[in-house]
Order: structure tokens, then C-alpha cells, then sequence
């Protein structure tokens, strides 16, 4: 299976975009991901909606191939790490959880409280999770859940997720493809929900944004749009 990073600089500091939605920082080993719903199957099926199982083992899955892919010391999650309070009374989910977290018990793991971890509430203490609030610097650059432009530091790298950012791309005979994506500006970069079953909302390019799909596995930047 073919596997395209794409190196950019942002910040002053390269970083590599990842096909799965993770970012990766080689000089830190510091991988991170936004947005991951664990247990958010499993929430709608506990409310009676028919909706398919595994998405919890296969996000964990690819999470396991990104750390076994690079280096990695330090994992960052910027928020909604799990779904919600349901969760927590999911034994087989929090058990396919733990034993993930055991087989990586050498990788530090940062939580980023988002919104939903708020309402889920922090994964249990054996998970061994550092759960912080945001903001939260690593490698020089700090790690958000939800960020207004108002709050952003002038000079300092931003990373955030929440909002599942994808873009809508339109062919002839009125196809359209909905590929999530990274929105790179020169101050932040929204990550796409790494999470499987989590939707997304379309964005709307803006003008000094990049933006680069996650497409067939592999990361795409698209053509600047003209100012003309």
C-alpha cells in the first residue's frame, strides 16, 4: 500500500503531513493527531442507531502504524480523544483501548481537552494519559482543540483541530469528492478529524491558506485557487 507524506515548514519547524491525518516532527518525535472519537460507534449503537462496528479497533490500527512508521516519543492528541460518557461504560471499548495503551507503554501520551472530552471525562488513570488544557506547547508550537483568530499569538505556530475540515471537489457530470483535509496558514494548521466515522465540514479556502488532501494514501496539495 503506497504511503505519501508531504514535508512542509511551518513555524520554523518541519513537519511532516501524514496520509492517516497525523503530523510528525522528526527533531522531537513528537506525532499528533486531533479529533479521534474513540468510541463513537459504540456510543450511537448504546442509543439504538444501526451504525457499523470496529471503527474503534480500526482507528487504533492506524494510529499503531503511524507510531510503528516513525520515531515516536510523544503522542499529542488535540482533544476529543473519546466520544462521550458512554464511553466510559463500554467495557469491551475501553478494554480494546487499554490494551492498546499497554502495547505502547513507552510512547508519553498528551491529552488536549476538547469539547467532548469535557463531556466524556478523562480516560481512566491506568491509561497513564497526561490531560492538560489548552493551550499546550511542544516542539515550539502550541497545540489547541478549538482556536479563535482573536486568540492566536503573533510569531507563534498554532495546531488545532475540531472543526474535521474537508473540501469539496467537483468534476463533470456533477461528481463531487469530499476528501478531508489539512488547512495550512502562516500562523495555524487545522488538522483533519483522524478519527474513522467522525464526518467532516466543509471548508472553504481562504486566501494565504494551503491546502492539502488526504487522498488514495497519500497527502496532495491542491493548486492555489487564482486571484484573478
Amino acid at each position: 500500500m503506497s504511503h505519501e507524506p508531504v514535508d512542509i515548514v511551518f513555524a520554523g519547524q518541519r513537519l511532516r503531513l501524514l496520509p492517516s491525518g497525523a503530523i510528525y516532527h522528526a527533531n522531537s518525535q513528537t506525532l499528533w493527531v486531533a479529533d479521534v472519537h474513540l468510541g463513537k460507534a459504540a456510543t450511537y449503537r448504546r442509543l439504538g442507531q444501526p451504525v457499523p462496528k470496529g471503527t474503534t479497533t480500526e482507528n487504533l490500527r492506524r494510529l499503531s502504524d503511524d507510531l510503528a512508521r516513525h520515531e515516536v516519543s510523544h503522542l499529542v492528541v488535540l482533544g476529543d480523544f473519546l466520544h462521550g460518557p458512554q464511553v466510559q461504560q463500554a467495557p469491551s471499548t475501553l478494554m480494546a483501548i487499554k490494551a492498546w495503551r499497554q502495547a505502547h507503554a513507552r510512547c508519553q501520551i498528551t491529552l488536549i481537552r476538547g469539547n467532548h472530552d469535557h463531556r466524556a471525562g478523562d480516560p481512566p488513570e491506568d491509561f497513564e494519559i497526561n490531560v492538560v488544557n489548552q493551550p499546550h506547547i511542544t516542539a515550539g508550537l502550541a497545540g489547541w482543540h478549538d482556536i479563535e483568530t482573536s486568540q492566536v499569538t503573533k510569531g507563534q505556530g498554532v495546531l488545532f483541530g475540531h472543526t474535521h475540515p474537508v473540501v469539496v471537489l467537483r468534476g463533470g457530470a456533477r461528481e463531487q469528492l469530499r476528501l478531508p483535509c489539512f488547512v495550512v496558514s502562516a500562523s495555524t494548521l487545522n488538522l483533519p478529524a483522524y478519527g474513522a466515522f467522525t464526518g467532516g465540514h466543509q471548508h472553504r479556502p481562504r486566501a494565504g491558506e494551503t491546502i492539502y488532501v488526504l487522498a488514495d494514501q497519500a497527502v496532495i496539495r491542491l493548486p492555489t485557487p487564482s486571484s484573478t
